[in-house]
């Protein structure tokens, strides 16, 4: 039997890797702080890796495959002290972030990556993940797989990101929904089961390398189409432009009082990275309508109403339609 440790285990994305190898039959162990149910079928181990001792309870057994998807580079390089000797291969989900231009259309694995964190660098998630990248690489290159996913996307997403499109268009129904301008906009996503099947089929294969886990590019104005179909809207869109959402103090990308998926148009790179290392290793790129039905049933059970992290509160935003229409 194929014994998978999980280094979390418990979260969105974890917790759908050790849900896939527990399917496949490998005896999965989950580390994780706790407070969370680790997937049925797998083991949790309470560790804080903040804790000098958070591994001693994984260090006396061999794994062949340790998954490691943490962003604080001094947890990666003490995962990678304590457990590398005892790992047969090893996969780390880094992320597109770690490419330090974004105007390149086609840019693939070889892009120039930006400066590692400094030890008090974390908070700044691209370079925190290039550091622990450097971790996994130095330790263990020759038995090491280096993930990078772009937007992940699908039903429980926390990020509250994709979900936005498709649940305002629910909530509104025949009412309007503010959008940005759509002409050369674009974005890529990778459906959660679909990247954490990769994870677990590349960790079986023992593959080494660096991948970017990213959907083919597609233009912003058919994601918002289908999540229109999707959801059943029929009211109308209000466009507003870059200047006037700025002006407007409407953020870019994601977080509150936001847009989300929403990029400057010189940020081209950022949505047209390669996916041919992804697609040559078989990975799967579902249809996008299949992840915005099973998003669009999440985002109802959880309320298409709820406070969000991401995008705009349904009042604020009409307040915003309102200046539109009389600007």
């Amino acid at each position: 039997m194929t014994d998978v440790l999980v280094l979390g285990g418990t979260g969105w994305l974890s917790g759908r890797i050790a849900e896939k190898w527990a399917d496949a039959g490998a005896s999965v162990t989950c580390l994780a702080r706790g407070g969370r149910d680790a997937p049925y079928g797998t083991t949790l181990v309470v560790g804080d890796r903040d804790e000098p001792e958070a591994y001693a309870a994984v260090t006396g057994r061999e794994w062949d495959e340790v998954v490691d998807i943490s962003s604080t580079p001094s947890h990666v390089a003490a995962a990678v002290a304590a457990l590398g000797e005892r790992a047969k291969h090893w996969t780390y989900i880094s992320t597109v972030s770690v490419y330090a231009a974004n105007d390149e259309a086609g840019a693939g694995e070889s892009a120039e990556l930006l400066a590692p964190a400094g030890p008090d660098e974390d908070e700044d998630y691209g370079r925190a993940k290039v550091r622990a990248e450097a971790s996994v690489r130095g330790a263990l290159g020759h038995r090491a797989a280096i993930v990078r996913p772009g937007l992940i996307v699908g039903p429980g997403d926390p990020t509250d990101r994709f979900g936005y499109w498709v649940g305002r268009f629910g909530l509104a129904g025949d009412g309007d929904v503010l959008v940005p301008d759509l002409d050369a906009r674009g974005t890529q996503v990778i459906d959660v089961d679909d990247l954490s099947g990769f994870v677990q089929a590349i960790g079986r294969e023992r593959w080494t390398g660096v991948a970017n886990a990213v959907g083919d590019p597609t233009d912003l104005d058919d994601v918002l189409r289908l999540a229109r179909e999707v959801a059943g809207h029929t009211g109308a869109l209000v466009t507003a432009t870059d200047t006037w959402l700025e002006q407007h103090d409407v953020a870019y990308w994601s977080g509150p009082r936001s847009l989300p998926l929403w990029l400057p148009r010189e940020m081209t790179g950022f949505w047209t990275r390669s996916n041919a290392v992804y697609r040559l290793l078989g990975g799967r790129l579902r249809p996008l309508r299949d992840t915005l039905e099973r998003t669009f049933r999440d985002e109802q059970a959880r309320g298409l109403d709820r406070p969000r992290r991401a995008g705009l509160a349904r009042a604020d935003e009409l307040a915003l339609v309102r200046e539109v229409a009389a600007a």
